[in-house]
């Protein structure tokens, strides 16, 4: 259902019926927990996440990672941030 390496990959799906009798499968999102940093990036004007990811990471694809370290579900929701904290797996040097 999700691409190898999604944050989603490993939840479990439940099913739900919608009020109109429809059976539907979802995930619940995970909850970002306490991350441990390797620094923080200033980020500079037009930067996104999967650029950052990119960098630090080896992996744009890998974005939810700069999400997880930031405490934050959404990428939308770092997107007032002018310093990202970089998540401690971080392997590539910019």
């Amino acid at each position: 259902m999700f691409f190898p390496g999604s944050r989603y990959a490993n939840q479990l799906p439940y099913s739900f019926t919608l009020a109109n009798g429809t059976m539907v499968q979802a995930v619940m999102p995970p909850t970002p927990g306490v991350a441990a940093v390797l620094g923080y990036y200033r980020r500079q004007t037009g930067n996104r996440l999967d650029q950052i990811a990119g960098r630090f990471l080896g992996d744009a694809t890998k974005f939810w990672h700069v999400c997880d370290a930031n405490n934050a579900v959404v990428p939308d929701a770092l997107a007032a941030r002018d310093l990202v904290g970089i998540p401690l797996d971080a392997v590539a040097t910019g």
